[in-house]
């Protein structure tokens, strides 16, 4: 798998730096094209003109370096990386993108960086164990979903023996391997995700809505799209960015959502619906705004809105359908018989209060075979991963 792919790989200032190059020439030896980039302590460490050797290419060094092409360098390297991989990382270079600090080629990478990042710590075992390093390494795989591969014990360059040793070049191979054996998955498949929370007008200013975020099903199309997918993201109003790179449409309500997904379905081969549609929309919407009255009450009917999911379960055919249920109450049964009802593949149970509105959710993922597992606490980044590994059984 990693022959023909483009890895990054980041260097930073610690002895072991002199072990990237045996990491270096072993990609290179399996077909991978290498792109190095190191800051200014790893120069100290190892000249960069040992990479450059190994990887026939230009090792970078410096920010301000005068670019090889018009494009902005850090954004048209990101654009093309297949995997970022940082071996070996410091404490330093970890606190720094945790905190998104951006002042050196390599930490200004990492935050333009869109494909998986894999990160390598080396250091001393009372560095390792600190907490807020740990914090930091939590952050990463939280916000990041970055990868991590635990050092090993041994005799560190202090004198001490411990927990901090750059892990072996196999084992780092091995990971690399991992993740990018990972991200061709979807390849040929065509995904839709529905994602936020639709908004139904009272009046020019006023709405009915809902808490929801659209973290999940943004986090979804992303993950989707790394896995190989080409992926149609339809999102109601959120205060999220569009994903690079994926085809986003913006629809307010349920009836503006369904058009779109009903437009959409025929061309794709797995619908992810994800967005929190409201169940019912005002009967008639005031062109003007509805002003106070001296009444201590005021009426506003409702209509009950399509079931956009279940319309589409009716139609299937061979296409995989995933629903999600947020519940206040007995959520395993009453995912189950949405499931059902809705004539789904794979539904995600959670509980309205580990999601709405954070970058961390717990949830249940039930098939319609009957499996059936519960996660832990992880980042919507993580959770959308282990959603598409269980939806083609990997």
């Amino acid at each position: 798998m990693i022959k023909g792919k483009n890895i990054v790989l980041g260097i930073t200032g610690s002895i072991a730096a002199y072990k990237s190059a045996d990491i270096t020439s072993q990609l290179v030896k399996l077909g991978a094209n290498v792109t190095v980039i190191m800051t200014k302590s790893a120069t100290r460490f190892i000249s960069p003109l040992t990479f450059q050797t190994i990887c026939k290419n230009k090792v970078i060094t410096d920010i301000f370096e005068a670019p090889s092409s018009f494009d902005v360098e850090h954004i048209s390297l990101a654009d093309k990386s297949d995997i970022f991989l940082i071996a070996p990382a410091t404490a330093n270079i970890i606190g720094k993108i945790a905190c998104g600090i951006a002042d050196d080629f390599l930490t200004t990478f990492a935050v333009a960086c869109k494909s998986p990042i894999l990160i390598a710590p080396t250091m001393n075992e009372r560095m390792y164990l600190n907490p807020i390093l740990q914090e930091n390494i939590k952050k990463l795989k939280e916000i990041y979903g970055a990868h991590f591969i635990e050092p090993e014990k041994g005799r560190l360059a202090c004198g001490e023996k411990g927990l901090g040793r750059l892990a072996s070049v196999d084992k780092i191979i091995a990971a690399i391997e991992d993740i990018l054996s990972s991200s061709d998955i979807l390849r040929g498949k065509k995904i839709l995700v529905t994602a936020g929370g639709t908004c139904e007008p009272i009046d020019p200013i006023r709405y009915i809505g809902n808490r929801s975020s659209g973290k999940m099903g943004y986090a979804l199309s992303v993950a989707a799209k790394e896995f190989g997918a080409e992926v149609i993201l339809i999102s109601a109003p959120t205060q999220l960015e569009s994903p690079p790179g994926i085809k986003t449409i913006f629809v307010e309500t349920a009836a503006q959502m369904r058009e779109e997904v009903l437009k959409a379905f025929p061309e794709v081969d797995i619908v992810i619906s994800a967005a929190a549609v409201a169940d019912f929309s005002p009967q008639k919407v005031s062109t003007q705004k509805i002003k106070k009255t001296t009444k201590d009450s005021f009426t506003l009917k409702l209509n009950k809105n399509p079931d956009i999911l279940a319309e589409l379960g009716r139609k299937k055919g061979n296409k995989i359908l995933v629903g999600f249920a947020a519940e206040s109450e007995n959520l395993i049964p009453n995912a189950k018989k949405k499931l059902k009802e809705k004539n789904l593949d794979l539904i995600v149970a959670n509980d309205i209060k580990t999601g709405f509105g954070k970058d961390t959710t717990q949830v249940t993922i039930i098939a319609k075979d009957g499996r059936c597992e519960e996660l832990p606490l992880l980042s919507k980044k993580e959770v959308a991963v282990r959603i598409l590994k269980e939806l083609i059984g990997v």
